[in-house]
């Protein structure tokens, strides 16, 4: 079923949250869902459940470089899917009456020149500015953080970035609306210290995967509540591509499996 709303109606009266679950699988994130293991994530999404899709690349950074230009993860059944931000291009078959379209080349510049403050807090090592590559994208917002905290090898990390993402929330003028990107680090190796009793040459797992998942059901509340404060905040929740765990002798991403490129996605109102 479509339940796309009209996005010309949402850009300037809504903040807009984008959270990328980096890595996250769709079956595992499925599986927890239908076993009531991730209650919080269930509460919001739309009847409890995730939509499948397909990734629009396999590895984060050309993920998010095409997310961020609206080509958000596409349902995985035959199209066209209209999309909900589009940069205008000639010859796009994806965009109709429901799509904001901008002539912007990425859609934090754009929602920046329609008076958004523009945040985003990172999480994988695309975001930490050590180089030119990771700078990239935090480039294209007004405000972007990352610390060692937020990072991949921090077990804590997404206690961090939700610390860090609530007072970006706070600090922004009441009158400003927001569009804030929160890449959630946790589900991307190494993720083995989630899963009780799991060592380091245990190495990860699909288990550890899930129980990764888990930890960031009990913390993410904070980050929903933070952002249904202000107005109404229309929330994009997805993965940027998945992971193989040894699936046909694959293991890791950037490859061309369905573990890597069929991912979890939702869309909701908070604070409505």
């Amino acid at each position: 079923m479509d339940t796309r709303p009209n996005m010309n109606d949402v850009v300037g009266t809504h903040d807009i949250l984008l959270i990328t679950l980096d890595t996250l699988r769709y079956d595992v994130a499925d599986r927890l869902a239908r076993e009531g293991r991730t209650p919080n994530l269930a509460a919001v999404l739309p009847d409890g459940r995730w939509e499948r899709r397909h990734a629009p690349a396999s590895f984060t950074y050309a993920s998010h470089l095409a997310m961020l230009a609206g080509f958000l993860p596409t349902p995985a059944a035959p199209g066209p899917h209209p999309r909900l931000f589009a940069a205008a291009f000639p010859g796009s078959a994806t965009t109709d009456e429901y799509t904001w379209t901008f002539t912007a080349p990425d859609l934090p510049t754009a929602l920046a020149e329609v008076g958004y403050h523009t945040a985003c807090v990172g999480g994988t090592g695309f975001f930490n500015r050590r180089s030119a590559l990771g700078s990239v994208l935090p480039d294209l917002f007004a405000e972007s953080r990352w610390e060692p905290s937020f990072g991949v090898t921090e077990p804590a990390s997404f206690e961090h970035q939700v610390a860090c993402a609530t007072g970006i929330i706070a600090a922004t003028p009441a009158q400003q609306p927001l569009f804030l990107l929160v890449n959630v680090a946790a589900l991307h190796q190494p993720n083995w210290f989630y899963l009780p009793g799991a060592t380091r040459e245990d190495g990860d797992s699909p288990a550890s995967h899930a129980a990764a998942l888990e930890y960031v059901d009990r913390h993410i509340p904070a980050l929903f509540e933070a952002a249904a404060s202000r107005r109404p905040c229309f929330t994009i929740i997805c993965s940027d591509h998945g992971t193989a765990y040894g699936e046909d002798g694959y293991t890791g991403h950037r490859i061309g499996h369905e573990t890597v490129w069929t991912v979890p996605y939702a869309h909701f109102v908070l604070g409505h």
